[in-house]
């Protein structure tokens, strides 16, 4: 199967409210040789304000998020019909499941595009940040490293990557940082290549869960203060070992005293649950967590201490004593429902909805989506008309009020702009970035000397930070009359 390494730059870190502004994309065959490679840049959306930071590190200027070839709606639109001609494929970037994989998702689900692209249709996703972690845990020198201002071997890319020999000063742009991922991966399939497919089995949730329900102990690892160790550790029981809520598998880590936590009454395996560190572990299943050999743990204390006929012991009876995993299960269950009543009870914006909003309506839409975006935008206004899903007829709005606002009748237009409005002219601290926020940003990083990202002058930095300001005072002034 192919590989397709891929990074994006944003406009911002908040999950629900970014925008991609630029991607790079690199597919590869199965040998890592590059077969082509995809770079996009578009124009900031009008109706959204970005973080100063975040322009900062990723050195958008104004020129850039202003006069790109490309609208934002283009944009997606490319990316949308490049990886489906790379596909199937194994999608990775690099600590790209918390976030690039999350606002790629975002990003086609207000476009009215399928928000699961690269995991589903004969695609699979992985995370190099999980693969150099675990390779790091297994021998702690296969790579070159720096230490970072905690004494711990720096795991940034940029670092890694001029460490072991690739010219890294053009770190942050997003094809850049694609090929460095590249290198970096490269370098460790040749070092460890009898491990390579298997840090790689576990992009498909099927395998994991597989997994995890039949065999009796392998290894994980995790990284705790910026160090990488390996577990050993047994599942659950067979009928038992899915988070009841969440459903992610969950395992004993077998350096705990399994014999002794099996007698305990309900009520002191619950206190026992809440103690730091914990005895047993989540593994989310569809996030390409690494899993391992058991005897990759077995040469590493304490498991090497502890012996493997005890350890196989502890599994035994994580096998056979059912009622210990449902225990585990009620614990579990009841602390989440906790967590769910005491969570915020506020009304979500269309676009924070992508996994609570359910999919029972949007999948109704689906259909809609080819025959809207082959469309002219009169007729994707009218198309609109057609969709059940009220978040899908608010992204559509926006879509046309972004591309085609002089299409829209007078009212349409008007709610559209007033919403706008409300949202970035506010002047509480909201989820999204508002004018002021971008303001007090802005000065902040104007004053503070140590804040200089990659400009190599002060006067540079202060030049950028006037574009950026003029093009949000600019907006500003476009909605102050809403």
């Amino acid at each position: 199967m192919n590989y397709v390494v891929w990074d994006i730059e944003t406009d911002s870190a908040q999950l629900d409210w970014a925008t991609m502004i630029e991607i790079g994309a690199i597919l590869l065959d199965e040998n890592f040789n590059e077969k082509e490679r995809f770079n996009a840049r578009c124009r900031m959306p009008q109706d959204r304000v970005p973080s100063a930071t975040a322009l900062c590190i990723n050195k958008s200027n104004v020129d850039l998020i202003t006069k790109g070839n490309l609208s934002h709606y283009q944009m997606v639109a490319q990316v949308e019909k490049k990886f489906r001609e790379w596909s199937p494929a194994t999608f990775m970037g690099f600590s790209s499941i918390g976030f690039d994989d999350e606002i790629l998702r975002r990003e086609f689900f207000k476009s009215l595009r399928k928000p699961y692209l690269i995991n589903t249709e004969g695609n699979a996703r992985h995370d190099a940040l999980n693969i150099i972690k675990a390779a790091f845990a297994i021998d702690e020198n296969i790579l070159k490293t720096e230490l970072n201002s905690k004494g711990n071997k720096s795991m940034k890319l940029e670092s890694l990557a001029r460490l072991n020999g690739f010219e890294s000063s053009g770190a942050h742009s997003a094809l850049f940082d694609t090929e460095l991922t590249v290198q970096v991966l490269g370098l460790l399939k040749k070092k460890q290549s009898d491990l390579w497919h298997e840090y790689l089995k576990t992009k498909s949730k099927v395998v994991v869960e597989n997994l995890i329900e039949q065999e009796k102990m392998f290894t994980i690892n995790e990284n705790f203060f910026g160090k990488n160790y390996l577990f050993l550790v047994a599942p659950l029981h067979p009928n038992s070992w899915k988070h009841p809520v969440y459903k992610w598998g969950q395992v004993v880590n077998l350096s705990a005293n399994i014999e002794e936590l099996q007698k305990l009454s309900f009520q002191d395996l619950k206190k026992e649950m809440k103690k730091s560190p914990r005895f047993y572990k989540t593994i989310k299943s569809n996030k390409a967590p690494i899993i391992l050999d058991k005897n990759l743990a077995l040469k590493v204390d304490p498991y090497k201490k502890i012996g493997v006929n005890l350890l196989n012991k502890r599994a035994e009876l994580m096998k056979s004593n059912e009622k210990f995993s449902v225990d585990i299960c009620r614990v579990l269950k009841e602390a989440a429902e906790e967590k769910m009543e005491t969570s915020s009870q506020e009304d979500f914006e269309p676009e924070e909805t992508i996994y609570s909003g359910g999919f029972d309506t949007f999948n109704k839409d689906v259909p809609l989506f080819e025959k809207f975006h082959s469309s002219n935008w009169k007729e994707r206004l009218s198309l609109l008309d057609k969709f059940k899903d009220d978040r899908l007829v608010t992204f559509g709005h926006n879509l046309i009020f972004n591309e085609a606002p002089e299409i829209l009748p007078k009212d349409i237009y008007k709610k559209i702009k007033r919403r706008i409005a409300k949202r970035i002219l506010s002047t509480n601290k909201e989820k999204w970035w508002t004018v002021s926020a971008f303001y007090s940003e802005c000065d902040e990083i104007r004053e503070n000397e140590d804040k200089m990202f990659s400009f190599k002058t002060v006067d540079e930095k202060l030049k950028f930070l006037d574009g950026i300001n003029d093009y949000v005072m600019n907006l500003e002034q476009k909605y102050s009359d809403a």
